[in-house]
């Protein structure tokens, strides 16, 4: 029996018109035998979970290094938040949620070791060769390191989900939505866990507009999008609602992103991608040979490795090969 049809006729019943619904996907780059009980949106959310690269979510930045406790955000804490966030707007707006879900849990699979730091310090390693975008990465991730052979919508999705990007789905937009609702409220809850601001300290119109808590917030500006967005062929908030994100977003680079205490450690990560990045150039057959087979030239095969690495792994190569090791006389 094939159970997808059971899900095509719910989707022909209940979606929006505007959705993208899974029968009608564009399909892959390269053909694969159909499953008889997975959409193929449905298949894209399990191969992205089963990848090497989402496992690794979970030991990469968010926004402060190396924080001591176990309660600060990781990348794979901040993706799953995003895919919360997308999917309660996705079947609240009658979007395909298959969709949504895939495109959200793969948006990051090609963030670097920590976070925005180390993207900046290997996009000016890059420059020269078309620089380093993490959202470019994770396409690239999907496409040529793991082959996850991914349908064309996520793919667009992963692609298009930062605030430069302009996804063709509307499933995809919400993601792109979905990503700054999540890190400007997480990282406004990490910032205040870690002194780097109070809670009295958010301004006036975000407390008054979004509310006094993380809770109210993320409530508020949920319901926003959807009240604004409902039964129309785009998703987006309101006016007022878009100026209050774009205060609260302000005031979270001004207090948080470029404070001091968040920035405190990024030039030793400059310090340690630099040279890293010469070593391995140096030493090309120290490169797992799945990247070296994927890799056009030695620049980008020795950015797709560093790229892939946690935090924790890349300070341990670097210490392997620059801190001296003990020894003992026998």
């Amino acid at each position: 029996m094939d159970h997808r049809k059971v899900v095509y006729e719910i989707e022909d019943k209940y979606l929006s018109p505007y959705a993208c619904k899974s029968a009608q996907t564009k399909g892959r780059r390269f053909p694969i035998t159909p499953c008889l009980i997975r959409t193929d949106f449905q298949r894209d959310r399990d191969r992205i979970i089963h990848s090497k690269a989402f496992r690794r979510l979970k030991h990469k930045t968010q926004v402060f290094l190396a924080p001591e406790g176990d309660h600060y955000r990781t990348r794979l804490t901040h993706t799953l938040e995003v895919s919360q966030i997308a999917r309660t707007i996705a079947r609240a707006l009658r979007m395909n949620e298959d969709l949504t879900e895939a495109i959200s849990l793969g948006h990051d699979l090609g963030h670097t070791p920590f976070g925005h730091a180390g993207e900046r310090a290997l996009d000016r390693r890059m420059r020269e060769f078309d620089g380093f975008r993490h959202e470019a990465q994770s396409l690239r991730v999907a496409d040529v390191l793991e082959r996850m052979n991914l349908t064309e919508e996520v793919r667009d999705g992963i692609a298009n989900h930062s605030r430069r990007g302009d996804p063709l789905t509307i499933e995809g937009k919400i993601v792109r939505i979905s990503d700054q609702i999540a890190y400007l409220n997480h990282d406004v809850d990490d910032a205040i866990r870690a002194g780097v601001l109070s809670a009295d300290e958010l301004p006036e119109s975000v407390k008054k507009g979004f509310g006094d808590t993380h809770g109210k917030r993320i409530d508020s500006m949920i319901s926003d999008i959807i009240d604004n967005s409902y039964g129309k062929p785009d998703v987006a908030p309101s006016e007022r609602a878009r100026l209050l994100t774009e205060e609260f977003r302000d005031f979270m680079f001004e207090k948080v992103y470029v404070s001091p205490i968040a920035k405190a450690e990024e030039g030793k990560v400059d310090n340690i991608i630099f040279f890293m990045f010469d070593y391995y150039l140096a030493h090309g057959s120290e490169i797992p040979e799945y990247i070296r087979d994927a890799s056009e030239s030695p620049e980008r095969r020795v950015c797709d490795y560093i790229a892939t690495m946690t935090d924790n792994y890349l300070v341990r190569m670097f210490e392997k090969i620059y801190v001296p090791k003990g020894w003992a006389l026998i």
